[in-house]
């Protein structure tokens, strides 16, 4: 018995519907401890096809006693500069960005998702974004008014973008 045709208004419908993104964070930092990478992975593996989260981890710049610090700065935006992808939209995490609630970044993540675009998240390394990755991003995005360690920032963040991710789908995981 053949199958029927799905009409094609609905698959163009269901397609807009689901498009599939990847959310890039472009990240200084390497050689992350154990329960760095745990916590991480333990976040993006429930994230489903349509909102992957890639990690792309950028060597630190040198720095040593009579290392220049801006060059090190430098050094880190060439290459995250380079990672983003071609036409993705670029989103800095920065302490004078703009802090957003769980809801508000779950609206943020479903325009991402309805633009069908790649989002690339910049974190700098432990003395902050150059000022070529701030200006390159789109949006500014605080975290937290505090001081976090780098590598928890991946944590919280996988962390967060799942959690905007189940309020979207009305997941029971958030609870406000």
């Amino acid at each position: 018995m053949p199958l029927k045709e799905k009409p094609q208004a609905n698959l163009a419908q269901a397609v807009r519907l689901k498009p599939e993104m990847k959310i890039h964070l472009i990240a200084v930092g390497h050689k992350m401890p154990g329960w760095v990478i745990d916590g991480y992975q333990e976040f993006t593996k429930r994230l489903p096809a349509e909102c992957k989260l890639k990690l792309v981890e950028i060597a630190p710049g040198r720095r040593s006693k009579s290392a220049d610090v801006k060059r090190a700065i430098q050094d880190e935006s060439t290459r995250m500069l380079a990672a983003i992808p071609k036409n993705a939209k670029v989103v800095a995490l920065d302490e004078h960005g703009k802090a957003w609630t769980t809801r508000q970044l779950a609206t943020q993540l479903e325009g991402w998702m309805s633009q069908g675009c790649d989002v690339a998240l910049l974190v700098g390394g432990p003395d902050g974004l150059s000022d070529e990755c701030r200006s390159r991003a789109e949006q500014q995005w605080s975290l937290s008014p505090l001081t976090l360690p780098h590598a928890l920032v991946r944590v919280v963040l996988a962390e967060q973008i799942y959690r905007a991710w189940s309020v979207m789908k009305g997941h029971p995981y958030h609870r406000d």
